[in-house]
């Protein structure tokens, strides 16, 4: 099986290391930046050297470290449960992750990640809260400049708002309803008064307000957000779709969402696939309705989450409607619709000064039909026209919208998973649409764009539609 390259070499964990002991071998600044970076803990450290450094040797009598001195030995490691090899001589330091592993101690080597059976992070500490940053070995410059970040985002008094919730987690569990109520309340807790009085220093009111949260508990009512996911890209997502999607009790999730983006969803999330593909439905409309009104009045925080925009193409005014009826409390999210996700890849503009003025979103099926609808007559005029088709009905597109007096010199751009890494793009004019049904190998979303304004596209990176046949392949053909 290929190796994910998503995937870590590591696994992040945090040691319990209260009253325990950590062993940090070396004289100069390898040992003491290890030295300060344990001082974050409550493990016991003690630091071994020959001959500690002037100012290391200063820090370690500040912070009354034990200090041994005298040369190496493998007993040393005896009863740590962290070794750092932290001399400045490298073979040295192998000699104790050596003794270290003997005695099934882990141990970090400085600056030989092979010899490291674990590797140091970076820290923004706000105890009993931490955030550990780690590179694999990539480097500590990346590693602190994404510390700097994270330093700068969480507020200087989280720690004292996580210890206030400690007190408060026992009357919680008694009080308040396990699952989306419990939830709730703790995201009140903090982000609301009891977080804001915490922030102000003032603790008595911190206390009173967490106090009155506590007396307000109530059944929590279901909601159900409409989740744009966007073109499939997954830095497309919007920041408040990934807001709701970790506050999802269940997500409800179309087939052309990628797994990826679904996995960015709460971890203990439920998930139900409701996947709808050509061909396949695992489930319909009607049962899809059903479902997030079943989920609502369990009371569940529901994220429905769909391909692009929830308003286009997305079928949730049948969602809304019955979600309405039913009186649960629902919320759109829109997402980057594909047709923009597609003029992107293609640095496409949609309308153009003096070109295009006017935008039509339409699909391939709408135009496979016998009459044309009432916008032909704004295509005819020099309108953009993006069609979310199918690839099989890419003829009888191009044949209608011909007939209807769109030139068939026109451009037209095409672009399969478009925002995604494996996007394809393919250019050419509205004649060569119909060889689109050809290319079978083009399995995922197909986006078409149509119209004058197509023609100031980058056509660097596509290729075109129209493949060239030879004369022996058209004879072997007849």
């Amino acid at each position: 099986m290929p190796q994910r390259t998503d995937q870590l070499s590591v696994f992040p964990a945090f040691f319990r290391v209260e009253g325990r002991m950590a062993a940090v071998f070396g004289n100069g600044d390898e040992a003491f930046a290890k030295v300060r970076l344990l001082l974050n803990t409550q493990i016991r450290i003690v630091a071994l050297a020959e001959a500690p450094e002037a100012d290391y040797h200063a820090f370690l009598i500040a912070n009354r470290i034990s200090l041994v001195r005298g040369p190496f030995s493998p007993g040393q490691v005896d009863g740590a449960i962290l070794v750092f090899a932290a001399t400045g001589d490298a073979a040295a330091d192998r000699s104790i992750v050596a003794a270290a592993r003997a005695a099934k101690i882990p141990a970090n080597a400085v600056d030989q990640p092979e010899y490291c059976d674990f590797f140091t992070p970076a820290l923004v500490n706000r105890a009993p809260v931490a955030v550990a940053i780690g590179t694999e070995g990539a480097g500590p410059v990346l590693a602190q400049m994404i510390r700097a970040q994270i330093d700068q985002l969480l507020s200087p008094s989280l720690g004292k708002l996580a210890e206030l919730a400690i007190g408060y987690r026992k009357a919680a569990e008694e009080l308040v309803q396990r699952g989306a109520a419990r939830r709730v309340f703790w995201r009140r807790f903090f982000s609301g008064p009891v977080a804001d009085a915490v922030a102000n220093g003032n603790l008595p009111q911190a206390r009173r307000a967490a106090n009155g949260l506590l007396a307000s508990t109530e059944r929590v009512e279901g909601r159900v957000w409409l989740v744009g996911a966007g073109p499939g890209a997954e830095d497309l997502l919007t920041l408040r779709a990934q807001r709701v999607m970790m506050e999802a009790d269940v997500i409800v999730y179309d087939a052309l969402v990628p797994q990826a983006i679904v996995d960015m969803g709460r971890r203990d999330a439920e998930r139900l696939s409701v996947g709808k593909r050509k061909g396949c439905h695992s489930k319909s409309q009607e049962e899809i309705n059903e479902l997030l009104v079943h989920l609502g009045r369990e009371g569940k925080r529901v994220v429905r989450l769909k391909s692009g925009d929830p308003l286009v193409y997305g079928r949730a005014g049948e969602e809304m409607a019955a979600l309405r009826a039913a009186g649960i409390g629902y919320e759109i999210v829109p997402g980057i619709t594909s047709a923009f996700a597609a003029a992107a890849d293609f640095e496409l503009p949609l309308t153009l000064r003096g070109v295009a003025s006017s935008l039509v979103f339409t699909t391939g099926h709408d135009l496979a039909g016998d009459v044309l609808p009432d916008w032909a007559s704004l295509a005819v005029s020099g309108a953009t026209i993006a069609v979310y088709m199918g690839r099989t009905v890419a003829a009888s597109v191009a044949q209608r919208l011909m007939a209807a007096g769109i030139p068939a010199e026109t451009t037209v751009a095409v672009v399969e998973n478009a925002s995604r890494g494996d996007r394809r793009l393919l250019h050419g004019t509205l004649k060569d649409l119909p060889d689109l049904e050809h290319r079978e190998e083009l399995s995922g979303p197909v986006m078409v764009i149509i119209g004058d304004a197509v023609a100031g596209a980058n056509f660097e990176h596509s290729e075109p539609l129209m493949r060239h046949v030879s004369v022996v392949q058209e004879f072997a053909r007849s």
